[in-house]
């Protein structure tokens, strides 16, 4: 009685052709520039925007947590993860920044691909988009109010939503109440007014701490500057979303 040995050990270690063109064909081999052009990518039109704000938003909120809570002790990362975690997950108010922020990135990448390589948005992904971005910025007023900024909390918070929602329903060049659609998109002007209070209470905090103006201990310049900038990115975003609402965007995707 013979064993084929050989085709044993070749059937073990995995060298079977079609197992092989298999496995490719379900895992696509990545490529680095693949990869980097598809980030390069989201980097562009409202959806980059926004996302590229929540990044920064929520690596800076991380950073001054990990700093925060170092034990002079330990090594410099050994409380990262507690410190991660209580970030995120630490409290009420917490869980409901760390979902709104989810949800924002979620809405961003949804804006991407309404927006990409198009001269006019995806309606259905556009409108999904505002819709996940109210839905965020719902979660956003909650942990706002929860965190003693109730003024925040009534513009970044309930004033966006309503303009995210409004801006979903809403079609391009309608009336709304007695105002001329064609000049005039109420929904998506609530939503850059949104922004105007938030940018003023981080542009006042950063004048504060780079001045040591006030009384009391004030907050490293990095942190107002950060939700500084991060409201700039937004509200650019913002601003490029009213291309969306422009009549002339409703008759182009009609004849399309």
């Amino acid at each position: 009685m013979t064993l084929n040995i050989d085709k044993s050990l070749n059937a073990a270690a995995g060298n079977n052709p079609a197992r092989g063109r298999a496995l490719s064909f379900i895992a696509p081999r990545i490529s680095l520039p693949a990869v980097r052009r598809v980030l390069t990518d989201r980097m562009f039109g409202p959806g980059g925007a926004y996302n590229i704000g929540n990044l920064l938003g929520l690596c800076q909120g991380v950073t001054v947590q990990i700093l925060a809570s170092r034990d002079p002790n330990q090594l410099p990362w050994a409380g990262s993860p507690a410190a991660i975690s209580h970030c995120l997950t630490g409290n009420f108010a917490a869980i409901a920044m760390t979902s709104a922020t989810a949800i924002f990135f979620a809405s961003g990448e949804v804006y991407h691909r309404a927006w990409n390589g198009r001269s006019r948005p995806s309606e259905n992904l556009n409108r999904l988009g505002d819709f996940l971005s109210g839905v965020g910025a719902v979660f956003l007023g909650v942990a706002l109010f929860e965190l003693g900024h109730p003024l925040l909390a009534l513009t970044s918070g309930l004033l966006h939503s309503v303009g995210k929602f409004g801006s979903a329903c809403h079609r391009p060049g309608a009336r709304i109440l007695s105002l001329p659609g064609q000049k005039f998109d109420l929904f998506r002007t609530m939503v850059l007014l949104s922004r105007l209070p938030a940018l003023v209470a981080a542009g006042n905090d950063l004048h504060a701490s780079l001045f040591q103006i006030g009384s009391g201990e004030q907050p490293h310049w990095s942190t107002p500057a950060t939700l500084f900038a991060c409201y700039l990115l937004w509200s650019w975003a913002d601003l490029l979303l009213f291309r969306s609402s422009h009549p002339r965007a409703a008759h182009d995707r009609a004849a399309s």
